[in-house]
């Protein structure tokens, strides 16, 4: 099968970073939002991303036009029965995700490998509400997607062959990502690991052991983060979080997955992190850090 036009249901963080990735690889991109408004407001962050790549001179204006000019407005769900490929990328609400695959199995043909970028839901309950769960899989991106050369490949319980080698196929030679096999399981390798340092990281700082600040640099300087956990939760969203270690506490039993009280704190508070402008530290519009 060959990979020409690839639908993205979703318009959100991930939507957005998946989107300008595939159309900087030269692939035609279909980008669905539940309301014109929402699809507006990711092709314009979208535009500011590749404006930010400009400014760092990793860009080129006819480069960003050439990028723009791959990502199309999807006028309704129907417009990915296009597609050789569909990710959906919504919020983490299975029943949500439920209902874009109960949508996509009765527009798309049989042929169409559905995908979801969930972290921590279960590809195969997703998968059964369609008629051909042979043909959906997991395709887990990382944040910033342009920039984390990884890409988990969860398989399902019903997951055909002919599903997952195409779908490592595509990632590996079209994508040129590193991709890595991952039979399901709640939070696969990355969200596992990374939402259970985040949730101890909560617990050091609501007991005081050490500022936000500090608690972050000793990870950062000690052991070569990029960004210190703290941040990591503002920049993936604290909502998001804390839904993933709800999953994964509800789905295993094990203590080290209840989220901190801390947590919940937050996002009652409305402080979500980077893109409300302020969580453990606070960002600009553009979602810079202050």
């Amino acid at each position: 099968m060959m990979f020409r036009t690839i639908g993205v249901i979703g318009g959100g963080t991930m939507g957005q970073g998946i989107s300008e990735m595939l159309a900087a690889r030269g692939l035609d991109v279909i980008l669905a939002e539940k309301t014109t408004e929402k699809l507006d407001r990711a092709f314009e962050l979208i535009t500011v991303s590749l404006d930010k790549q400009i400014e760092r001179w990793a860009l080129t204006e006819a480069e960003k036009k050439s990028i723009l000019s791959k990502i199309k407005r999807a006028n309704s769900i129907q417009d990915m029965a296009s597609c050789e490929l569909v990710i959906e990328t919504i919020s983490e609400d299975l029943n949500a995700k439920k209902h874009v695959f109960f949508q996509l199995n009765q527009i798309c043909s049989p042929q169409i490998i559905l995908a979801t970028n969930t972290s921590t839901l279960s590809v195969t309950e997703i998968a059964a509400i369609t008629t051909h769960p042979e043909r959906v899989i997991g395709l887990h991106f990382l944040h910033p997607v342009a920039k984390v050369n990884l890409v988990e490949i969860v398989r399902a319980m019903k997951t055909s062959d002919e599903t997952y080698n195409l779908t490592r196929q595509f990632v590996d030679d079209v994508l040129t990502k590193k991709s890595i096999k991952v039979n399901e399981s709640p939070g696969y390798i990355t969200t596992r690991l990374i939402c259970t340092l985040i949730n101890e990281a909560l617990h050091t700082l609501s007991e005081g052991v050490a500022s936000a600040e500090d608690i972050d640099q000793a990870m950062r300087i000690g052991y070569d983060f990029k960004h210190g956990p703290l941040e990591m939760c503002d920049r993936f969203g604290l909502d998001a979080v804390l839904a993933a270690l709800e999953g994964m506490f509800r789905e295993y039993g094990d203590i080290k997955y209840r989220p901190s009280y801390l947590l919940k704190q937050m996002v009652r508070a409305g402080h979500l992190g980077a893109k409300t402008g302020e969580g453990f530290f606070r960002y600009d519009k553009d979602g810079d850090r202050l």
